[in-house]
């Protein structure tokens, strides 16, 4: 398997819905930005509504930072479109505010390395950054979700990163105190911060 963190993003094009129509996505109509793509295993299942929702729920936050979300799954553009019809209150999904890829020949998944048994994606997250570079992935098996509050977290701070040049200790959050890459500068951390 190649290594994905570090490098360049697999290129995507595929059918998708987007606010409630079936229109072509691909990595291209992101440039600039930074990207959060996910996978999930398969429509009409358990886990998977509550992280749509929660990501969806979560949009403008993702927004506001120049974050685009895309979901993708092997299931049909149709089946996605059914499943926004349902209400959540049903395991449905009602309105989602970014694309869901319809991956139907498995190709994204495989590109992406998720893709097990030859059937469904294990619940793939990367974070692209504005140059098509991945800078994070994860990836849960089908039986537990991922949390929406942390991907945020994370593409804050690589962002920041980015930004600065300063690196970020373990539970950074925005506005925390960030450390410089170097002995010296790592030492002004740990005095004020140890």
């Amino acid at each position: 398997m190649a290594r994905l963190v570090g490098n360049k993003a697999p290129f995507f094009k595929a059918d998708a819905l987007v606010n409630g129509e079936n229109k072509s996505v691909s990595l291209d109509d992101f440039k600039g930005k930074w990207k959060v793509l996910f996978f999930y295993p398969l429509d009409f299942t358990f886990v998977c509504p509550t992280e749509i929702i929660a990501f969806s729920d979560a949009a403008e936050k993702f927004k506001g930072i120049n974050c685009e979300l895309i979901a993708c799954s092997v299931d049909s553009f149709f089946s996605h479109l059914a499943w926004t019809k349902q209400p959540r209150n049903d395991g449905g999904l009602g309105e989602v505010r970014f694309p869901i890829m319809a991956d139907l020949d498995k190709k994204v998944a495989r590109d992406y390395e998720v893709l097990v048994n030859d059937s469904v994606a294990l619940r793939g997250l990367f974070i692209i950054d504005n140059n098509d570079v991945i800078q994070h992935s994860t990836i849960n098996n089908l039986s537990v979700g991922r949390n929406v509050e942390e991907t945020l977290r994370l593409v804050e701070a690589y962002q920041f990163t980015a930004k600065s040049g300063e690196v970020c200790p373990a539970n950074w959050k925005k506005g925390a105190d960030s450390m410089k890459p170097d002995t010296q500068g790592s030492k002004s951390w740990f005095k004020k911060n140890a």
